[in-house]
């Protein structure tokens, strides 16, 4: 390996790293965490978003003062529920009360309510928390899924820089990032979303699911790069737009737009 290529090689590598630290720092799906002092107390939370299985969902926090009154108030979301509020349980700094799990992308907001001589505040802030409960995938799927995702973006990377300096591996790349995107993204998604949300696929034409229709549009590009990638012209035009396309792509946080229950009449709406 030459040193030219393996530089671009390293590039490909923190340009994936990063894309993905970024999706998942920005998506709807991160916790809600900070350290933070109320009336000489410390208190430190982080608020999750997203909760699989089928048990109740925790919300935890810390706090420095015992003495402090703490209640988890939540109702279904969207919804004109009243509130409900429950007093969370105390062990020693830790305080913890469970939100009652929901049917597959039913979702709660939720917020936590501290009071201390007579004075009171509101975690996280002036919005509430919204989390959505969903399905337990198998590791034997999820993990595979998030690995196949990963390699696919690394090679899409290397392929376009390789393409950006015509480079003898930009078609070879490219065959595998298309091979890695249709095994994560065409099967195993789907699989994941079977199991999450009962659904294999809610993207074009069937829904509006974000997450689907993203990936459509990436294995389109590459199949394309495929294509046409093999006349040396101008194909390294086609591998460099489909690598732009799935950097974009990856741009995207992850669950925007996803499913959702729509309480009424039980049913779930997928791309909300």
């Amino acid at each position: 390996m030459s040193v030219k290529l393996g530089l671009r090689l390293c590039l490909a590598l923190l340009l994936t790293l990063a894309a993905a630290y970024y999706q998942r720092k920005t998506g709807p799906t991160y916790p809600v965490h900070a350290e933070k002092e109320w009336q000489g107390v410390h208190i430190n939370y982080s608020f999750s978003r997203s909760h699989g299985g089928s048990d109740d969902q925790p919300v935890t926090l810390t706090l420095s003062d015992t003495t402090v009154s703490v209640t988890l108030i939540y109702r279904r979301f969207p919804s004109k529920d009243l509130w409900t509020g429950m007093v969370m349980m105390k062990e020693n700094t830790q305080y913890t009360a469970f939100i009652p799990h929901q049917p597959p992308a039913g979702k709660i907001e939720y917020f936590v309510l501290l009071n201390k001589l007579d004075q009171h505040t509101i975690l996280p802030g002036e919005s509430s928390v919204v989390t959505r409960f969903k399905g337990e995938v198998p590791a034997a799927i999820l993990v595979p899924h998030i690995l196949f995702m990963f390699i696919a973006m690394l090679l899409s990377n290397a392929a376009g820089l390789e393409a950006l300096v015509n480079g003898n591996l930009m078609y070879r790349y490219t065959v595998w990032a298309t091979v890695c995107l249709f095994i994560g993204g065409m099967i195993l998604g789907p699989l994941v979303q079977y199991f999450a949300f009962g659904q294999l696929w809610s993207g074009i034409p069937f829904g509006f699911d974000l997450t689907d229709n993203k990936t459509l549009l990436a294995m389109l590009a590459w199949l394309l790069a495929v294509w046409r990638g093999r006349n040396t012209r101008t194909g390294r035009i086609w591998i460099i737009s489909a690598a732009i396309i799935l950097l974009l792509v990856y741009s995207i946080p992850h669950s925007v737009r996803g499913s959702e229950l729509n309480y009424q009449t039980m049913q779930i709406k997928h791309g909300q």
